[in-house]
């Protein structure tokens, strides 16, 4: 029962004159206590998930994850509003109610993206899937799937509202009496969650539409604490980090993860795309030029060699400060080796922790995790076959670790590539 439940807190429902003579367009048939025959060639495991395309059908086998059905929708969205030339994204959105200007965050798993998007002073469109089309913004979505790790009431008031009765709870621990979430248990996994329907957020805009964005935000989670807190992007570099897809895993998450590692999802989704993740990309830069849209790389992951997340009060002044225009106008640097401009000042947020070199007690040390983490970007661009493919502006976005300098032909490629950085393109 929890499925069908779960579906339609996350799903519109169809009402009035689309339920006459109704004939679904997408069937799920969701399997999954039943498990999957792991001896047929091509399986490894008693679960799977597939879609069919040409039958309009998914079936699922072997796990009662309710977050497949919704992933198969936004699997579909992102085959078929792409070929009709609709660029649908893994993101959220949120609306200023008085000058009415959108924001999109994009982000993977514990970036913040449900989050920062769930605004009390904000209305909320929505907090994962959207199609950005010649008129705006729309959620494909009617209700959030939040993780529910470490809730709160005093952190995040909105989402622990939320959760209460017609809510969906998954893979929580509650007290079978009071019926009473510990939020802080992760005895089953990390990857505690709650679907509820949109209008639960008590600012959540009632027709979930909104204009072109004015901000794109792409987030992260470096738990290396190399990374500027907050940088503006040119074109060039929204194509190159959108297409890597940086956060990092955490320990604990997956067995034998016992330290922090770089990890890649093209676009933010990468297991949803249906096209080259490039399409995409070239879209959303595309789309950013034509409705002079601001993009921002926004780090909510470690400060410094701290071993503490940037607390969210900072995280959210940067985000005000990027709604309210504070931040275009402040003076930047530039970071040495992942050339991200990062302001010096911002309202709010403590001027140190803004520039990651200033966070670290030892140099060498601060020097090695860029390198590590630069030679990661690296690999991974062109384990993925990005570098050919991408054009020399957006490939010179790459980043640079000190290494590099080692070599006089070292050295000179470098500056080379300073060179095309410098004149790589205008700020999105």
């Amino acid at each position: 029962a929890s499925h069908p439940l779960f579906m339609r807190n996350i799903l519109p429902p169809a009402t009035g004159k689309d339920l006459e003579n109704f004939v679904p367009d997408f069937v799920i048939y969701n399997a999954g206590t039943f498990p999957a025959n792991r001896y047929v060639d091509g399986m490894t495991s008693s679960c799977s998930v597939d879609l069919n395309l040409e039958r309009a059908e998914m079936i699922i086998l072997g796990t009662q994850y309710a977050g497949e059905m919704k992933k198969g929708v936004l699997t579909l969205m992102m085959y078929h509003m792409t070929a009709r030339g609709q660029l649908c994204l893994h993101s959220s959105a949120n609306e200023d109610p008085e000058t009415g200007t959108t924001t999109l965050f994009f982000g993977l798993s514990g970036t913040g993206k449900t989050t920062l998007s769930a605004d009390p002073r904000r209305l909320l469109i929505g907090d994962d899937e959207h199609v950005w089309t010649e008129k705006g913004v729309f959620n494909v979505e009617g209700g959030c799937y939040a993780k529910c790790v470490g809730l709160t009431e005093e952190k995040e008031p909105e989402i622990f509202r939320a959760v209460r009765y017609g809510a969906v709870v998954e893979n929580v621990v509650m007290d079978p009496e009071t019926r009473t979430v510990d939020y802080d248990d992760v005895s089953i996994t990390e990857n505690t969650r709650c679907a509820y329907p949109l209008h639960y957020i008590p600012n959540a805009k009632k027709h979930a539409v909104g204009g072109h964005p004015t901000n794109v935000i792409l987030l992260t989670c470096d738990a290396t604490g190399v990374l500027p807190l907050v940088s503006k992007l040119t074109r060039e570099q929204v194509i190159y980090h959108f297409v890597s897809g940086f956060t990092s895993k955490m320990v604990g998450t997956e067995e034998g993860i016992t330290e922090p590692v770089a990890t890649f999802s093209s676009c933010y989704g990468e297991p949803f795309l249906m096209w080259h993740p490039l399409k995409y990309a070239e879209m959303l830069a595309d789309k950013l030029e034509e409705h002079n849209a601001h993009a921002w790389l926004l780090n909510t992951g470690w400060i410094g060699d701290s071993g503490s997340r940037c607390p969210l009060k900072y995280t959210r002044a940067i985000v005000d400060a990027i709604h309210s225009g504070d931040l275009v106008n402040v003076e930047y640097a530039t970071d040495s080796v992942f050339a991200l401009p990062f302001p010096k000042t911002c309202p709010g947020v403590p001027p140190q922790i803004l520039d990651p070199s200033s966070n670290w007690k030892d140099v060498s040390a601060f020097r090695a995790a860029q390198d590590k983490l630069a030679n990661a970007f690296n690999a991974n661009f062109s384990k993925k076959g990005f570098a050919s493919a991408v054009s020399q502006n957006v490939l010179a976005q790459a980043p640079r670790p000190h290494a590099r300098a080692d070599t006089p032909k070292a050295a000179a490629e470098a500056e080379a590539m300073g060179t095309r950085r410098a004149t790589g393109g205008q700020a999105a």
